[in-house]
């Protein structure tokens, strides 16, 4: 009874942690939206909501949201059936080079495409007989296009997987039957994907509302203002209005969940049982000579304006000494990545910053998320609870889940001063990224049998004795996977340091936005270039780091 009674007490200790940390600052923000000089009253979020700026901006959000759902889905469909139905199923290595994109800051893609695409910018002086045709993408197209380009990986991964479970007799069936190729796509293969390309294009639409950065450069640069940036402006932007922006996030957060909701139903109602007990078969792949050619073509231009135009346009831009002279021999220099680490203080003191705060962000998530697992694992009714609120920020907008972090750290600032420090942000990241650690050590921890903890307890370990030799060993490289994750978002993380840094600190997507607008572009470019190596970089060395972990438990 003693050993239950301490049980029932951590479990709800670890849930009132969580309440504490996750969800009241969650609600702080819905309060702040209807709370007017301490009353309740609606009527200042109703005002809010139906100030004219303010309805542009929502209807300008959701615009976004489908025009870049439908582009990424014209770019992910054909991409997914090419890397199964076709000789290209057999390069793995395209799986890794496809996911480039998604782990490119979003800014750092935007600045390529500005750079590339501006008046006389790289694509004008490269081809200069196209006069100014380059600068129309400056519109609500090259918005869309720019957003797309980052984000339909998520589709692409989704619907490729999904296409691997259909089994090659269902479509031969209809072959057999007379079924052209185009009847036996849209009456058998089609059907079958619509649950998860409600998934796809859910996670889609959610990430295209949440993006900040983007927004940020390419959509202030034409105009057009979205929910992140009105966010923002309200609560970094003197006159500050919490009000507002917390008006403004609680109807983010709101179309989120109908969002949600709508594509539960969607994938429930089109949920087919596609994988079990007996065996099936891959469709054949095309042999065709001409479904190979244009299938190479099609990932060439994907890889093109995905990676290829963005990268090049920062690599090209850091090494330009001098920005009128552009493309001329002669007029490229190392000298911008020499001044970031001799000349330019502030540059140094960012990377540190990045470097520090995305180490203990990563290491504080990976400890707390561990233990929250493990210590949840015996838990029958505290189990659903405690991962629901863990869970709730990968839900939530980051946007939203910062500002309500910020109003409630500032409400009791007189208790725990923490807000407005260093401090203040590893917490602000812990919060955002523990549904990593989460996510990847419970998967881990589902795969072990239970017998091999209940061997170490009958051969007399202790739960802390068990878990230090058998549960954390097997769990590693999970662990170690959160870890990686959450640092690399972390160290490249925009939208909490632009809200929550502390008076002239700088961490590296601050100082590449900041030199990027006050003209210094190829120091900017400098310095995007160094954060994109040292997450590459940091990502091989845990990999190699967990595949050696693996090879030790083999």
């Amino acid at each position: 009874m003693k050993r239950q009674t301490g049980r029932q007490a951590g479990y709800c200790m670890i849930a009132a942690v969580l309440m504490f940390l996750i969800v009241v600052p969650i609600l702080t923000v819905f309060m702040e939206a209807v709370m007017t000089d301490g009353r309740l009253s609606f009527s200042n979020a109703v005002n809010v909501i139906w100030d004219s700026s303010n309805l542009q901006t929502i209807g300008n959000s959701i615009l976004l949201g489908v025009l870049v759902v439908m582009v990424s889905t014209l770019i992910a469909t054909p991409l997914a059936f090419i890397l199964v139905r076709t000789k290209f199923a057999k390069h793995k290595w395209l799986d890794i080079v496809l996911m480039i994109p998604f782990m490119t800051p979003p800014y750092i893609s935007s600045m390529g495409w500005i750079l590339f695409m501006q008046k006389r910018g790289l694509f004008q002086q490269l081809f200069p007989w196209t006069g100014n045709l380059s600068e129309s993408f400056f519109s609500l197209f090259g918005l869309t296009l720019a957003m797309s380009f980052h984000v339909f990986p998520f589709m692409t991964t989704i619907l490729k997987n999904a296409i691997m479970n259909i089994n090659g007799s269902l479509e031969e069936s209809g072959a057999v039957f007379g079924g052209s190729v185009w009847y036996r796509l849209r009456r058998i293969t089609m059907p079958l994907l619509t649950g998860n390309y409600a998934i796809g294009m859910l996670l889609v639409f959610v990430k295209t509302l949440s993006e900040y950065g983007t927004p940020a450069t390419l959509g202030k640069r034409i105009g057009f203002y979205v929910f992140t940036t009105d966010i923002h402006r309200y609560a970094a932007t003197a006159p500050i209005d919490f009000g507002k922006a917390s008006s403004l996030s609680s109807i983010l957060v709101g179309i989120c969940m109908i969002m949600w909701f709508l594509q539960n139903r969607i994938t429930s109602r089109n949920t087919f049982n596609l994988v079990g007990g007996k065996g099936r078969r891959q469709e054949s792949v095309s042999n065709k000579r001409i479904v190979t050619v244009f299938s190479g073509i099609y990932i060439g231009a994907v890889l093109l304006f995905s990676i290829g135009i963005p990268y090049f346009s920062v690599i090209v831009t850091s090494l330009i000494h001098l920005r009128g002279y552009g493309l001329a021999p002669g007029n490229f220099t190392l000298g911008h990545y020499a001044e970031l680490f001799m000349d330019n203080p502030k540059g140094v003191r960012a990377v540190l910053t990045s470097l520090g705060l995305a180490s203990a962000s990563a290491t504080i998530a990976s400890i707390l998320g561990t233990c929250v697992v493990a210590s949840i694992q015996k838990a029958k009714h505290w189990k659903r609870l405690i991962e629901g609120e863990s869970l709730l920020p990968e839900m939530i907008p980051n946007i939203v889940l910062v500002i309500g972090l910020m109003l409630f750290w500032n409400k009791i600032y007189r208790f725990l001063p923490l807000y407005n420090t260093l401090g203040f942000m590893v917490l602000v990241y812990v919060v955002m990224f523990l549904p990593y650690t989460i996510q990847y050590v419970s998967s881990s921890m589902i795969q072990i049998g239970k017998n091999l903890q209940a061997a170490g307890q009958i051969c007399g370990g202790s739960r802390l004795y068990v878990f230090r030799r058998i549960t954390l060993p097997l769990v590693l490289k999970g662990v170690i996977s959160g870890w990686m994750m959450i640092f690399i978002i972390s160290f490249r993380e925009l939208v909490a340091s632009s809200l929550i840094a502390p008076p002239n600190v700088l961490t590296v997507s601050t100082f590449i936005v900041r030199e990027f607008e006050q003209g210094s572009v190829s120091v900017g470019m400098a310095m995007a270039v160094i954060c994109v190596l040292l997450t590459t970089t940091a990502l091989i060395i845990l990999n190699r780091l967990v595949d050696r972990e693996k090879g030790k438990n083999v």
